[in-house]
């Protein structure tokens, strides 16, 4: 796993990145641990996206990394709402009201020109900067996966070199 994202990784999470933030908030209804449970997903997605990435292209399932994506958020949800240590009711709230009088025809000078002024937001830096965050943890949790694989072969190995040693020992 390389240590910094690919570009269809970037590309994935900006594309499916505010469907994710709302459909996490809809799920733990609008707490604010909603923002480390899609990170939690963008990560497990980046873990797997090599071989996400296979079967999508070898197997011919298009829809194969958005299906995973969809599974983890199941998962990470149940997790959250299992840890909680209160019965969670969510309700879906309608949206705050506005006043009427700022969206009338004409409304103030300043809505009037803010049609025309071009927004000062820059498209996808957020997502390129979840998709990096995720990414990186992706990265550190095989890097872990890989220090506890050899720790386990090294147990294994001198497991089996104590037997084997006890073994030449035993007189026949």
């Amino acid at each position: 796993m390389d240590d910094e994202p690919p570009p269809g990784y970037v590309t994935f999470v900006a594309t499916h990145l505010d469907d994710l933030r709302r459909e996490t908030n809809r799920l733990v209804g609008g707490d604010a641990e909603a923002a480390h449970i899609y990170m939690d997903v963008l990560a497990d997605v980046a873990g797997h996206w090599r071989r996400l990435s296979w079967r999508r292209r070898l197997l011919g399932r298009p829809h194969a990394v958005r299906e995973y994506m969809q599974h983890r958020l199941a998962v990470r949800t149940k997790q959250w709402r299992d840890d909680q240590i209160y019965e969670i009711d969510v309700r879906v709230l309608p949206p705050p009201a506005y006043s009427p009088a700022l969206y009338r025809r004409g409304g103030s000078l300043a809505l009037r020109k803010a049609e025309l002024i071009p927004g000062t937001i820059r498209g996808g830096v957020v997502s390129r900067a979840d998709a990096g965050i995720a990414w990186c943890q992706a990265y550190r949790r095989q890097q872990w996966h890989a220090v506890g694989r050899r720790i386990a072969f090294g147990v294994l190995l001198i497991a089996t070199l104590i037997q084997s040693m006890q073994w030449l020992s035993v007189d026949y």
